[in-house]
């Protein structure tokens, strides 16, 4: 199990479509226990394949308190029913590091998907595991929640990112 480098916004891997898995085998079970140690290092509750550079339909989430740790896995998710009724919840994203905003979702989702040993699987979610699922989901489809901001809003942010990264990158 490894640490992997988290991609930050902007950069146009975040914006690729990921692909979906054929199987789900050892080198994807590899791939998912990296995200988990990635994602725990950042101290983040959800990872998507993608944010580490892999275009593959894969996230992993872990909503659990800090002393119970309950991994989820997700490969090929899909969500097949949306709640009407949404919720506000303020998201952030290891990619978009230290920015934080309200984001309107449906407030329950029905998800399907394979595990972590490729069986099928459908998840019924609400509050933040449904939340978590649909951020999570978006970046398999390129899409970031700072996208569901203002173009003001959201071009503050990248313009804010950008000069943090071209600050390290003198560094």
């Amino acid at each position: 199990m490894a640490v992997k480098t988290i991609i930050t916004e902007p950069n146009k891997l975040l914006r690729q479509i990921s692909n979906p898995v054929e199987n789900v085998g050892k080198e994807e079970q590899q791939l998912m226990n990296d995200m988990l140690d990635t994602m725990y290092d950042a101290n983040g509750i959800g990872l998507a394949a993608i944010q580490i550079g892999i275009p593959k339909r894969i996230i992993v989430m872990d909503i659990g308190k800090e002393e119970k740790k309950e991994p989820r896995y997700f490969v090929n998710p899909v969500i097949m029913i949306k709640d009407s009724i949404k919720n506000t919840h303020e998201e952030g994203c290891l990619s978009v590091p230290d920015q934080f905003a309200e984001i309107d979702r449906p407030s329950k989702c029905e998800v399907e998907y394979l595990d972590y040993n490729g069986k099928k699987q459908l998840l019924k979610a609400d509050g933040l595991l449904a939340t978590c699922i649909q951020h999570e989901m978006d970046h398999l489809e390129g899409i970031l929640f700072i996208d569901y901001l203002s173009k003001l809003k959201k071009s503050m942010i990248i313009k804010k990112l950008s000069k943090l990264k071209s600050n390290t990158a003198i560094l």
